[in-house]
């Protein structure tokens, strides 16, 4: 019987068990109410309220926009849904590169104000005062190496990070760092897949990967562009699962038609 199974309630310590055991981690990102309760009641392990809220909710380029209020907000619809699964939470750009006392507070508020069970922040050797004091604190920390989207105007470009050797390892000492420093997993973000199994293998922490290739002990992908309500984005480690632009397109133009042609409301939809 497979460890997510044994279990009423995903946590860390479940995580971590499965990783021991070979079983992969299915990781999808959440935003609201209704469609958090679709992904936990279908049985995922952990759900990530990503900074990609910002957008797929809002609209905007980057990640860098949403506030930490805003990251509660979608936080706080999801965890009401989500019955089974770990929720995770991203700490937003601004509310924890600063200093480390700035990002043990951003993550007390996302606990305190939306019931969830873990935060995550993006960077290594730089942010790793800040995973100390949240991890001391009680408060789990997933952590996020390889391409960081919150850097993106650093890094000019979502190309695939660490292909160079420099970066390379760079991000192979910055995996050890955040282990040491108690982060219960880390995402590994578009880097060689032979780099990411090799970093996998070196850790007794679970990776989850996206754009990471299949050494990873999870993998994680955003709910918009796997259920295809995001059609602009097409890498490659996209797998689209569901074509809902097009079906919902679909049926909002037959509703129009039936309305525009009185045959809806028909006699048996009236009091």
């Amino acid at each position: 019987m497979s460890v997510n199974k044994e279990v009423k309630r995903v946590t860390t310590n479940t995580i971590q068990k499965m990783k021991e055991a070979g079983e992969k981690i299915a990781m999808l990102t959440a935003y609201d109410f209704s469609f958090a309760r679709i992904i936990d009641s279908a049985g995922i392990d952990i759900i990530l309220v990503g900074d990609s809220a910002s957008n797929v909710m809002a609209g905007h380029e980057t990640t860098l926009p949403i506030t930490l209020d805003q990251m509660i907000y979608h936080a706080s619809s999801v965890i009401k849904a989500a019955h089974r699964c770990l929720v995770v939470v991203d700490l937003p750009f601004g509310s924890y590169q600063s200093n480390s006392e700035i990002a043990l507070a951003s993550a007390i508020r996302i606990m305190k104000e939306t019931g969830a069970h873990a935060v995550k922040l993006e960077g290594g050797e730089e942010v790793l005062e800040s995973i100390k004091k949240i991890v001391s604190a009680g408060i789990p920390v997933m952590g996020h190496l390889g391409l960081t989207p919150q850097s993106i105007y650093k890094f000019g470009t979502y190309a695939v990070r660490a292909k160079e050797e420099a970066e390379a390892e760079k991000l192979k000492k910055d995996v050890q760092l955040l282990q040491e420093a108690g982060c219960f997993a880390i995402v590994l973000e578009k880097i060689p897949a032979i780099l990411a199994k090799e970093v996998t293998e070196s850790l007794h922490i679970p990776t989850i990967g996206i754009g990471a290739g299949k050494y990873c002990d999870g993998q994680v992908l955003v709910m918009h562009d796997m259920l295809g309500i995001n059609t602009e984005f097409h890498p490659k480690f996209l797998r689209q699962y569901l074509n809902i632009f097009e079906q919902a397109t679909e049926a909002v133009g037959h509703y129009i038609k039936d309305v525009k042609s009185n045959d809806f409301p028909n006699e048996s939809e009236q009091y």
